[in-house]
Formats: C-alpha cells, structure tokens, sequence
C-alpha cells in the first residue's frame, strides 16, 4: 500500500502487480504538455477499438487453449471467483467519477493483460495470431491510460488513483494459467460494453 505517482503506475502496469495507491488532488499533476490536443477524440476511438475487438480476442483465446476451454468455456471461465475492478457508474454518474472508475479498470486490465501475454508466450508460443491481439490490446489499453492519466490531471487536478490489481499467476499450473487467462478476458467482455455506453457520452465534443 502506498502513494505512487502517476509516472510510477504509468510503469508498473507493464509489470503484473498487486498493489495499491491512493486518490489524491492536489498541486502534484504533471505539466499538461502530457495531453495531445486530440486526447479526448484519441481516448474515444481507443475505447471504441477495445470494445470491438474484446469478443475477438476472447475466442481466440479459447480457440487457442483447446479442450476442455473450448467447449466448457462457460463453466471453466466463470469470472465470479476472481477479483475484477467493481463498476458501478453508468452515464448519469459524474464524469470526475467516470474517468475514475475508468482509470481503475484500465490499469489492472492492462497489468492482467501483461499476465496473460507472459503465460501465452510459454505455453502456446506458436500461436501468433493471439499472441499479436494480446499486444496490439495492450498496445491500445496503455495509450488509453497515458490519455485517462492527462484528462484527470487537466479537468480534476488528480494524479494518484487508487488502482488494486489481480492475483499473479507465476507460479500456478498450466490449467491454472489457461483458466485465470479466460476468466479475466470473459470478464473483461462483459464489463468494455458497459464502459463503452458510459464513457463515449463524457468524451463527447462539446
């Protein structure tokens, strides 16, 4: 537990971590030289890119695990016994509380995406085809969170989100790995439509 800056989360969601820091406001934000004159059209189509192409990835991931993922995927990647950042704004929530709550969510997805990408490169490094999605995702989610970091500075002078992170799977079995992967990646499905709908109407021009 602890008060990190920005620029430290900005480098530990590279590493799958578990650890927390605070929400604070303050005099402590970066200069906004951070934010592209675009970040609000750039955070929008990011979004939009992770909600298309989160299903996608999902199968693939399946696809790629084989038996029993691939026909058992309902039982064996149920995400209710894992830990996965709560959501619980919705459009008429404040757009300081959305761009919070989006900012939780994005860091772990993307230390848990680190996680996933780690295991999938030791057990099936042939599959390029997923192995690409993982990173082009990963890609996609640390811009989002360089733009999430440069909106909250600049409209809420916040530059410290309390940010939990999931349980590293170092250490497990390979069905372990395999089935922690696809509880995340079904969670995440079920939760990037939601932040779609919530978030896209704050980004709107005004």
């Amino acid at each position: 537990t602890g008060v990190v800056p920005f620029v430290a989360l900005l480098l530990l969601q590279r590493r799958p971590v578990a650890g927390r820091a605070l929400l604070v406001t303050g005099s402590g934000c970066p200069s906004h030289g951070l934010c592209r004159s675009n970040v609000q059209e750039q955070t929008r189509r990011q979004v939009a890119l992770l909600n298309a192409t989160a299903q996608e990835l999902f199968s693939l991931y399946l696809k790629c695990q084989g038996e029993p993922f691939s026909s058992k995927s309902d039982k064996l990647c149920n995400p209710a016994g894992i830990f996965f950042p709560p959501f619980r704004v919705n459009r008429t929530s404040e757009r300081k509380e959305v761009m919070v709550a989006m900012y939780k969510l994005f860091a772990f997805l993307n230390a848990s995406l680190g996680n996933i990408t780690r295991d999938q490169e030791e057990l099936n490094p042939m599959a390029k085809e997923l192995l690409e999605r993982l990173h082009n995702t990963t890609k996609t989610t640390r811009g989002l969170i360089s733009n999430l970091t440069c909106l909250l500075c600049k409209n809420y002078n916040i530059f410290q989100v309390d940010v939990r992170y999931g349980d590293s799977s170092k250490g497990k079995s390979a069905f372990k790995k395999k089935q922690q992967g696809c509880q995340v990646l079904m969670k995440y499905v079920q939760v990037i439509g939601q932040a779609a709908r919530v978030l896209l109407p704050h980004l709107s021009p005004s």
